[in-house]
């Protein structure tokens, strides 16, 4: 793609600056701390991500894995120079650990079975152990391994099918607390017993979730959870007083009214760490999309609270250092990428630690979002981002492309996105729905598309059609239909259902249709998402009568379709399934797949041929 102008698209196109440029503005995130007070990151720089590492703001960062490969994640050892990072191969998500010594750069493999996947847990506290979970011995289970660092891994407890997850180890290095997702809004929180190898369950069966799980000093356990709310607060869980299918838990900390009935204003903590020595907590509130930073001290039930950082965006993966005198976090905000910042515990500022450039270009080519609400089908409102170049108005209308988010049980936030900022730099506006289904906003919303009620979802796309005909920079002749994963399903439910209101459409990795998904999706993931779209067994006739490709004869409008061959999730059949059947009826189709890629394009270079591939499309049909 040409650096040079273009014709505007509408709205005042600004001068076409090429997505690989907007591509290469590096992203910044995972922080961890090391016992010295190393910073170690994630960041794409190389085209990947892959570690880097500082030891103070504003110092030149120091690459340390040399990797084509993504690196997925990575963890600081609480006592020595080193961690444990994760990487797949060709983005296919089998994970394979690896241990990088940052006293002599070696870089050794701890686990090298490149079929299995392997999930990363916690370092014990000793750090000379870690705790993961792998699927190494059946596809569709997940068992938990604990492996010294010179030695084998060993299987210490067999799950019970499905995915299964270490959360953290206990202060003696004796216990381990687990978690099993049996769907999306429903899991069992409980604690491994290393020296006899059961497992004792705290959670008492009601729908809940439980995230970032850690050890107190007195034995119980502290965590994020909704049990009993209709939104997720920090608690306290009593092992001691947790039996008989009744769990002992405690609100500590978060919204005041956080155990409201659903419907009211309550929000949800969404990241949360804590140390065990001080009793130092820090974690943020999701407020409608955006970060609150909150930060105190936890004795047993009892928060105090302390200053934090006031934060403009969203705030994601809170971190310690080893003495809990500062903790790290990634931030990011629609016109300020993501980055790692560190604030003193009690102090009201935090610092820039990674700040990243924008390859030249100037501050008028990034857009802020704005925050609004349209009415859907039943008069509920649904929250969305609008964004619009500056000189769209109702002489110069621009093209509009409604972004739906994957999950389904996702959120679209306000964070920086530049494909998103490149596509209105070429003229285009921007409407970001959070349809119901959607997280952040409550269980009962999230449940509002569960199963038979899975069109009501695409129902809101089509109302998000409707509320851009009172917007005066929107141009309703020219409307795409944009969505990845579970959101390129409701791209292709969208035109297949509504097929008069769009003039394009791209379908990243989409479901096409419910049954083949279910049937050829990774087996540890199958029992998780019949929870939420409905099962073979029992759903079958259902899942055929919901799925696109029953209705594909219905397109009317043209269709880019992307995939990645090693996709493990949303298999790349089903691309190919609609790419033939709307090719059948003369429909212009576009299809795009890359050998070395899965459900996410995560090289630059194919992102680049990817946007580069999707915006000559539309310039040519919208």
């Amino acid at each position: 793609m040409s650096d040079s102008d273009t014709d505007d698209a509408g709205g005042g196109a600004a001068p076409d600056y090429g997505v690989a440029r907007f591509l290469a503005i590096e992203h910044v995130d995972s922080p961890t701390f090391t016992p010295a007070g190393r910073l170690l990151f994630l960041a794409d720089t190389s085209g990947t991500p892959q570690v880097w590492t500082t030891e103070a703001a504003g110092t030149w960062p120091t690459r340390l894995t040399p990797h084509e490969e993504r690196v997925s994640a990575v963890a600081a050892s609480p006592t020595d120079e080193a961690f444990v990072y994760a990487m797949d191969r060709g983005s296919d998500e089998r994970d394979q650990l690896r241990h990088y010594d940052l006293d002599t750069g070696a870089d050794s493999a701890l686990t090298d079975d490149p079929e299995s996947k392997h999930d990363w847990g916690a370092w014990g506290p000793d750090g000379d152990r870690v705790a993961y979970t792998a699927n190494r011995d059946a596809d569709g289970r997940f068992d938990v391994y604990v492996q010294r660092l010179d030695g084998d891994p060993e299987l210490v407890y067999e799950g019970p099918g499905g995915w299964l997850s270490v959360e953290a180890f206990g202060p003696d290095g004796e216990l381990l607390a687990v978690t099993k997702p049996h769907s999306s809004y429903d899991d069992e929180l409980a604690v491994l017993d290393l020296d006899i190898g059961a497992s004792t369950t705290l959670s008492d069966g009601s729908e809940a979730t439980y995230s970032h799980v850690h050890f107190g000093d007195d034995g119980g356990l502290y965590c994020v959870t909704n049990h009993g709310a209709d939104t997720a607060y920090v608690a306290r869980v009593d092992p001691a007083e947790s039996a008989d299918g009744a769990t002992a838990i405690t609100p500590v900390a978060g919204h005041d009214d956080a155990l409201g009935e659903p419907g009211t204003d309550a929000w949800d903590v969404d990241s949360f760490a804590y140390d065990r020595e001080t009793g130092r907590c820090a974690f943020t509130v999701n407020e409608g999309g955006y970060s609150a930073v909150r930060a105190g001290v936890l004795d047993g039930d009892e928060f105090t609270a302390a200053a934090a950082p006031t934060v403009d965006g969203v705030v994601q993966g809170v971190a310690f250092d080893g003495d809990a005198a500062r903790y790290a976090y990634t931030h990011t905000a629609p016109t300020e990428p993501y980055g790692v910042h560190v604030a003193a515990f009690d102090d009201a500022d935090g610092t820039d630690w990674t700040p990243v450039g924008t390859n030249g270009l100037p501050s008028a080519a990034f857009h802020d979002a704005e925050t609004v609400h349209y009415e859907t089908f039943d008069g509920r409102e649904i929250p969305a981002y609008w964004t619009a170049p500056p000189a769209a108005d109702a002489d110069d209308p621009a093209p509009v492309i409604v972004d739906i988010h994957g999950g389904p049980e996702h959120q679209r936030r306000p964070w920086f996105y530049p494909v998103k900022q490149f596509f209105v730099n070429r003229g285009y506006a921007v409407l970001e729905p959070n349809v119901r289904g959607s997280a952040g906003y409550g269980k009962a919303y999230s449940h509002l598309d569960d199963v038979e009620k899975r069109m009501d979802s695409v129902a809101d796309v089509a109302a998000a059609v409707d509320w851009l005909a009172d917007r005066p920079a929107a141009d309703t002749d020219r409307v795409v239909a944009y969505g990845r994963s579970y959101g390129g399903f409701m791209v292709l439910a969208a035109i297949t259902e509504y097929p008069d209101l769009w003039a394009a459409a791209v379908d990243f990795v989409g479901i096409a249709d419910f049954t083949t998904f279910l049937e050829n999706t990774g087996e540890w993931r199958r029992s998780h998402r019949e929870a939420e779209y409905g099962s073979l067994d029992d759903d079958y006739d259902f899942l055929k009568s919901v799925s696109p490709l029953t209705h594909i004869d219905n397109v009317a409008c043209p269709l880019f379709v992307q995939h990645g061959a090693n996709d493990p999730r949303v298999p790349v059949e089903e691309t190919e399934q609609v790419v033939d059947a709307v090719r059948e009826q003369g429909v212009p189709v576009e299809h795009l797949v890359f050998d070395d890629e899965g459900h996410h394009t995560t090289s630059r270079e194919n992102r680049i041929e990817e946007f580069e591939a999707i915006a000559s499309f539309l310039d040519e049909h919208v």
